[in-house]
């Protein structure tokens, strides 16, 4: 009897400490165009991935052994379709929350007639807690996360000590996390964070932002910002 009270109460700890998390999005439930909806239905069985208490094999998932890219929160998958296409030896695995996201990378995927992408309609925490293996991505790229720009929602920021500690023990030893933000107040935020991580190193030198590389799309929000004078930060950190 105790022992059943017990597996009872940790069960409901779990589910408490899971339900008090605070999350670093509102779902938002968008439309989907028709061609969303269509690019959901008959790409999804081929790329679609469904969050499972077992980690991903990634050599089997992707067919070959190559280097593996996450990207969290890609929004309309422009920017990373983009990516997969431009480096077709690198495997791609995108999480998103939002389905008209998710529709419009697989609506991408079909016309350019991708193979090196899969993709996660799920919490990104929960994919890396449940599915991503330790010591296995070459690289993990956070662009534009939603910076809770009011001070009383910083906390909600998902750049935190926990999270990116997390971030670490899935990179590979000298796999690097990138994050861009055109907030600056987060970009510090970012840089505090970071300078305090262990296990990671700032490959522009300590407190450095790192120029745009060519490997990140420039979007279109992102130029016109630039032509009004609006900064964009990134920063990458390897694993060490």
């Amino acid at each position: 009897m105790t022992d059943t009270h017990n597996s009872t109460q940790e069960k409901e700890n779990s589910s408490t400490n899971i339900t008090r998390r605070i999350k670093s999005f509102v779902l938002r439930q968008g439309r989907l165009s028709k061609a969303q909806q269509n690019a959901i239905d008959t790409q999804w069985p081929k790329f679609g991935l469904t969050l499972k208490d077992e980690l991903l094999d990634l050599t089997e998932l992707f067919g070959r052994d190559a280097p593996t890219i996450l990207e969290i929160g890609f929004g309309m998958g422009k920017s990373l379709a983009e990516m997969a296409e431009a480096n077709p030896q690198q495997n791609y695995i995108g999480i998103e929350v939002h389905r008209p996201g998710i529709g419009a990378l697989l609506k991408l995927v079909e016309e350019k007639g991708l193979t090196n992408i899969r993709v996660y309609n799920d919490d990104a925490i929960e994919v890396l807690e449940k599915c991503i293996p330790k010591n296995a991505l070459a690289g993990v790229y956070l662009f534009f996360p939603d910076p809770w720009h009011k001070k009383r929602h910083n906390k909600r920021r998902i750049v935190q000590p926990h999270f990116v500690e997390t971030i670490a023990t899935h990179l590979k030893p000298g796999g690097q996390f990138h994050m861009a933000t055109d907030w600056e107040d987060y970009a510090i935020h970012m840089m505090e964070v970071m300078n305090n991580a262990p296990n990671y190193n700032n490959i522009s030198g300590e407190g450095q932002y790192t120029p745009r590389p060519e490997y990140r799309p420039l979007t279109k929000f992102e130029a016109r910002g630039h032509k009004l004078g609006h900064g964009v930060w990134d920063l990458i950190f390897e694993r060490v």
